[in-house]
């Protein structure tokens, strides 16, 4: 798993999960949030940060909700939330962008 934090001024460096992890919510609210996310976050954004993310039950967490609602300035509440959209994931974009650098001979994607 991998995570990134996404903005319209810049985004993060790519948080990868150690395979075998078990993502729950404590585990993404302490790990992942807390040390990685955030902290990127406001390097990049400052106290400028509208915050949304999708439904994994590690972000439907009341406790990972209740962060959220805690730490950052303007926080988009699940029930906002987007369906699971392929189209609204950034996250593939930048991974791919990743691969395209590091892989010899990965296509370009070609975006919709």
């Amino acid at each position: 798993m991998v995570s990134v934090a996404v903005s319209k001024l810049d985004c993060s460096g790519l948080v990868f999960v150690e395979p075998g992890t078990k993502v729950n919510g404590a585990y993404y609210r302490d790990e992942l949030l807390s040390k990685q996310l955030l902290p990127a976050i406001r390097h990049i954004a400052g106290n400028t940060i509208v915050f949304q993310q999708d439904s994994a039950p590690s972000h439907r967490a009341r406790d990972t909700i209740a962060l959220l609602a805690n730490e950052t300035p303007q926080f988009i509440g699940p029930d906002l939330w987007p369906l699971n959209s392929p189209d609204l994931n950034p996250v593939d974009y930048k991974l791919w962008g990743v691969m395209q650098e590091r892989v010899p001979g990965v296509p370009k994607k070609r975006t919709p």
